[in-house]
């Protein structure tokens, strides 16, 4: 059975939803922690000074916490509750995906197709700094599907085989290269400037290569594995399996190597000497993260807060409008240096 959390405040009091919210958990899970009013509607930002420490709990132990039926009018009303926990919200720079940003620090999610499923990740694990919390504001749940699902990374570190773990314990090489086929540099690094693109590569250990076409190739080298900054946990952080060619449908994939070679593909990823990545590696890992997998399904007004480096998250396909949006805050890198980094 999934965890919840009876949280007392000035009345009403909160409660619980009985039964098992889920769709699907491996045994043993407490993630989402679920939260709800003792009477629906109540707003969730005149409940959030009682809310706040046993949210805060949540997260720092299980990961997740969801919370559900309470009144969540405008997006405005999302972006104060999550900043209200007190940090800045941040922007979303050095991004793989499409967004569309709805107001200061609220983004839409990722806007991939709808019939697409969008894998199982760590936010922007694919770079050496990252938010470290992150929220969801369900505005419209779609007709059929489109949830997010989550994970405990910490688990999915657990289960992954030992040889794998040792190897990715060195670091992960990522290799993007911008343009037609993928997120254009612009809108990646949020400015049409080189220099600025330069500075910000320059500080965050981003090699870089403008190429003739105007077009941009980048590598970094960033961990595979890492520590909780909190709990010193070990917890499966990268994004490997989204960016190995692998995660391309069989067609496009030989469609990219046939036309660009496999050093011009939109994005890849090495072992950290630079030496490829056997296909067989991500099927292992991708079974682990199937086996990992928390769904639940969205109901409108729901808001899912996340430890990024705790829980990873994705999104089912669906059909029908739907409107999720995320905020993010909490800054965190390893800039000075990551276990196995030197060896």
């Amino acid at each position: 059975m999934s965890t919840t959390q009876d949280v007392p405040v000035p009345e009403p009091a909160l409660r619980p939803q009985g039964g098992d919210y889920r769709l699907v958990a491996p045994p043993g899970s407490e993630l989402p922690v679920l939260i709800t009013p003792s009477e629906a509607g109540q707003p969730l930002s005149a409940a959030f000074a009682a809310l706040q420490p046993h949210i805060e709990k949540a997260i720092a132990s299980v990961g997740a916490a969801l919370l559900r039926g309470f009144a969540v009018p405008s997006v405005t009303d999302f972006q104060n509750f999550a900043a209200a926990f007190g940090h800045p919200l941040l922007n979303y720079d050095f991004g793989s995906t499409p967004r569309t940003r709805v107001s200061g620090g609220v983004y839409t999610s990722t806007e991939y197709p709808a019939h697409q499923h969008i894998p199982l990740h760590n936010e922007q694990a694919y770079t050496r700094e990252w938010a470290m919390k992150l929220w969801f504001h369900c505005v419209r749940p779609a007709a059929t599907g489109g949830e997010t699902p989550i994970a405990d990374s910490r688990a999915v570190y657990r289960q992954i085989p030992a040889a794998i773990r040792e190897r990715f314990r060195r670091g992960l090489l990522y290799v993007r290269n911008y343009g037609d086929f993928d997120v254009p540099w612009q809108q990646v690094f949020n400015t049409d400037s080189r220099t600025e693109v330069e500075a910000y590569c320059r500080r965050t250990g981003i090699q870089w290569q403008w190429k003739t076409d105007g077009g941009l190739r980048t590598r970094q080298l960033c961990q595979g594995i890492e520590c909780h900054p909190s709990s010193g946990e070990a917890v499966w952080f990268n994004q490997a399996h989204l960016f190995h060619i692998s995660s391309q449908q069989t067609e496009v994939r030989e469609m990219l190597e046939e036309l660009l070679g496999i050093e011009n593909v939109p994005r890849n990823v090495y072992y950290a000497d630079g030496s490829a990545i056997a296909d067989s590696v991500f099927e292992d890992i991708r079974c682990v993260l199937a086996q990992q997998t928390v769904t639940f399904p969205w109901r409108a007004g729901d808001v899912l807060m996340l430890d990024n480096m705790l829980v990873a998250h994705g999104r089912t396909p669906f059909t029908g409008e739907r409107k999720v949006v995320v905020a993010m805050a909490g800054p965190h890198d390893n800039f000075s240096g990551f276990a196995g980094e030197d060896g």
